[in-house]
């Protein structure tokens, strides 16, 4: 069991120290190019690719889509007294404490715990996760409500589209299906790279602060996760994917809302770093507790 734990969170380890070195050795990572490839090519076509491929029951795929939408409502209504009785920017933490990092962080180990289904799952609980970032997440940072990015969104586009192919029993044909697994298949190890780089080129301003938010991150995520998955009747592969990206560190999207709106972008910056160092430090008992 521990050997398969380690070899669950060594590639994600791997992957992102390659980034963070990458940085400190000053090498060139032009970090705005990565992330649009990552948003608009190979995460629309690993979307594409997997739901082609693996085939999820109907009804369990709905229960993700519930219990992803139903967890980020939670992290919503749980965190928004607490940074209230803080006396903090809600627009600038609100976001970060709703939204865990379900793609650079969440995928991976979803898909090495549970292999193909988990990855499906994952995607979908992470499909979610997006469309409400890139909405709600998105209005709360900049302080108005706007659908018009959300609509532009290629991840929102290409679940829109996959769903009407999966559940119409619409076969992409041999050359589409080729080329969205190529380039799906760069998303997650950039994904991982990036949250190096990121990890390496962000500072802590305020490590009260970012240590007690980073830490509430982690601990609200993990009893929600867990309560809504008992709530709901989730086994298997399902409860381990929702309480897995439900305990998921701070997303990287947070600080560039942040620094787009001018929300505290530093302050910002150090909930992400350490509540990823926490999230390494607690992935084995994390994994302990949710693998058969």
């Amino acid at each position: 069991m521990y050997y398969e734990i380690f070899s669950i969170i060594a590639p994600v380890f791997i992957c992102a120290v390659i980034g963070y070195l990458w940085v400190r050795l000053e090498q060139p990572f032009e970090t705005s190019f990565a992330s649009k490839i990552i948003v608009y090519i190979s995460t629309p076509c690993l979307i594409f690719a997997t739901f082609m491929e693996v085939n999820i029951d109907r009804a369990a795929f709905l229960e993700l889509l519930l219990a992803a939408f139903v967890t980020t409502m939670c992290f919503g209504i749980i965190a928004w007294p607490v940074l209230k009785l803080l006396k903090v920017d809600l627009h600038a933490f609100l976001p970060s404490q709703m939204f865990p990092n379900c793609g650079n962080m969440g995928l991976p180990l979803c898909m090495l715990a549970f292999g193909d289904e988990g990855l499906a799952l994952g995607i979908t609980y992470f499909t979610v996760n997006a469309v409400l970032h890139f909405s709600i997440g998105m209005s709360i940072s900049a302080g108005h409500l706007s659908f018009k990015n959300l609509m532009r969104n290629p991840i929102f586009l290409a679940v829109i589209i996959t769903l009407i192919m999966v559940f119409n029993g619409i076969k992409a044909p041999a050359w589409l299906y080729n080329s969205a697994e190529i380039l799906g298949g760069i998303s997650i190890p950039m994904m991982l790279i990036a949250l190096g780089v990121s990890l390496a080129q962000f500072k802590i301003t305020s490590l009260k602060l970012s240590l007690s938010l980073s830490f509430f991150r982690l601990v609200v995520g993990f009893i929600v996760g867990v309560g809504i998955s008992a709530l709901l009747g989730l086994e298997g592969a399902a409860r381990g994917v929702v309480i897995l990206q439900c305990t998921m560190p701070i997303a990287v999207f947070s600080y560039l809302f942040a620094s787009q709106n001018n929300r505290r972008p530093e302050e910002v910056a150090g909930t992400v770093v350490l509540s990823t160092i926490l999230s390494f430090l607690t992935l084995p008992l994390l994994l302990l507790y949710i693998l058969p």
